[in-house]
């Protein structure tokens, strides 16, 4: 694919939701192997346009393209393979054991058995989960919960990873080891988009961050450009000025 076409491109996307707009002419470009932030609050949009981009919603209006593919729930298999999708509610099957949970998504992702097995077995590693292969994910804690929800969004090896408030929750060791493995798999070349309500994670982690409100970008640019623009030193007083409510 043309390194020079965004990973992800959102252009004029609306959505309302009876008489409320969720989206409201949003546009947003994420380039090939970034790191980007996406932040606001509760109601500003963020879920919805991560629905939108993955095909649980669809847009009223505007385009969304992956890697230049249509993207959202028309005609967008071919791009649905390329995103990896961690969302923020833990939504796991229960009735089969995680392993064989896996597996099941990367075969849905058009892998082969051999190559979703080995590569379930790979995830469940990295993941520290190895021991609980057998285990249904309602015997999992929280934390492990979350871990699985990582390694199912990354099992079919997708060049983009919408990660939806991966660290909520989770307890300071776990997200310092969320952070560890996020960071190599953007080392490898992986675009991130990462969603989160702490601002000192996505200082941390982001290359560049977008601020949403009421379902609109309100504002972006990397952590350093946007401190200097509004001439302060934390990112929460860019928060409280461009989205605050």
């Amino acid at each position: 694919m043309n390194d020079a076409v965004p990973a992800l491109a959102c252009h004029d996307v609306r959505k309302a939701f009876d008489d409320v707009q969720a989206l409201d002419g949003l546009s947003l470009d994420v380039p090939q192997g970034a790191f980007f932030g996406l932040l606001g609050p509760n109601g500003a949009g963020k879920t919805t346009l991560i629905r939108s981009i993955v095909g649980l919603t669809q847009p009223d209006e505007g385009a969304i393209r992956v890697f230049g593919l249509p993207a959202g729930q028309t005609g967008a298999y071919a791009s649905r393979r390329l995103i990896g999708y961690a969302p923020q509610d833990v939504s796991l099957d229960r009735f089969v054991s995680i392993r064989r949970a896996l597996c099941l998504h990367g075969r849905y992702f058009g892998m082969t058995a051999a190559d979703a097995e080995a590569r379930a077995d790979e995830m469940l590693e990295a993941f520290d989960l190895t021991a609980k292969a057998r285990s249904l994910a309602n015997q999992l804690s929280g934390g492990m919960r979350r871990r699985l929800l990582l390694a199912r969004a990354l099992l079919h090896r997708p060049r983009l990873v919408i990660l939806d408030e991966p660290t909520a929750g989770v307890d300071i060791e776990l997200r310092t080891d969320l952070w560890d493995y996020i960071r190599r798999l953007h080392q490898d070349g992986t675009t991130i988009v990462l969603t989160t309500h702490y601002l000192e994670e996505a200082e941390a982690l982001c290359e560049r961050v977008a601020f949403i409100g009421d379902g609109r970008i309100t504002e972006d640019g990397t952590p350093a450009e946007l401190r200097e623009r509004y001439g302060v030193d934390r990112m929460e007083d860019i928060y409280r000025r461009v989205v605050g409510r």
